[in-house]
């Protein structure tokens, strides 16, 4: 269920990140309350956030860079376009392979020496915190938002979140989904194919392997 009220606690968060767009709806949002998607504040955000994809899924250095640094060129630019965008980033050594798709990019927050193999999303309709020294395998999808299961809801588009929480020294899997509200203790790792519908602790493997899991925390 959404909210009643707002999470003073999330909002003292958010008051630490980078490019907010604050008002009335964002708080409720990242608050885990029901709020409009459709304002203007959370559009344009949202409008900047695919700019920021196009550019970041199809930028390569042209075919005039040394190929013995190139990589680093093209390293190096990314991170500067990861900064323009994301709310916290912890170093330069964060590495993330595109594509690359966000809802907001300012909800989240990535601790120093990250990696992301192809094909990350992250929905941040919620507070996304990643730590240190994080590794993320291909197709890993992170959902901080959903919905209300009553039809005329979402017709209104009405939605609400609940944050996200990867602990330092994770290690996520390929093709793993990680549903709203779940945070990931320190240092958990493996696995594959999962839906994370509830918290794991930390320092544990994960059996390798589909998991019947609803789809609903």
């Amino acid at each position: 269920m959404a909210a009643q009220e707002k999470n003073m606690q999330e909002i003292e968060k958010a008051k630490k990140l980078n490019h907010v767009p604050w008002g009335e709806e964002y708080e409720k949002m990242i608050s885990g309350m029901l709020y409009g998607s459709w304002t203007r504040d959370l559009t344009a955000a949202r409008f900047k956030a695919r700019a920021f994809a196009h550019k970041y899924n199809t930028w390569f250095p042209p075919p005039s860079t040394d190929p013995a640094t190139g990589f680093d060129v093209l390293a190096a630019e990314r991170v500067k376009m990861l900064k323009e965008i994301l709310g916290h980033v912890g170093d330069d050594e964060i590495f993330i392979e595109p594509p690359f798709n966000i809802d907001y990019g300012c909800n989240i927050s990535i601790g120093p020496r990250f990696y992301a193999n192809f094909n990350l999303t992250i929905l941040d309709c919620s507070l996304v915190t990643i730590g240190a020294r994080c590794m993320f395998g291909p197709n890993v999808s992170i959902f901080a938002a959903t919905h209300e299961t009553e039809v005329q809801s979402r017709r209104d588009n009405i939605e609400y979140g609940r944050p996200v929480v990867v602990g330092d020294d994770c290690w996520i899997g390929g093709n793993v989904v990680i549903l709203p509200g779940v945070t990931i203790g320190r240092g958990a790792g493996g696995g594959c194919n999962r839906f994370l519908v509830v918290d794991r602790e930390g320092r544990k493997q994960w059996r390798t392997g589909k998991v019947a899991a609803p789809l609903l925390p």
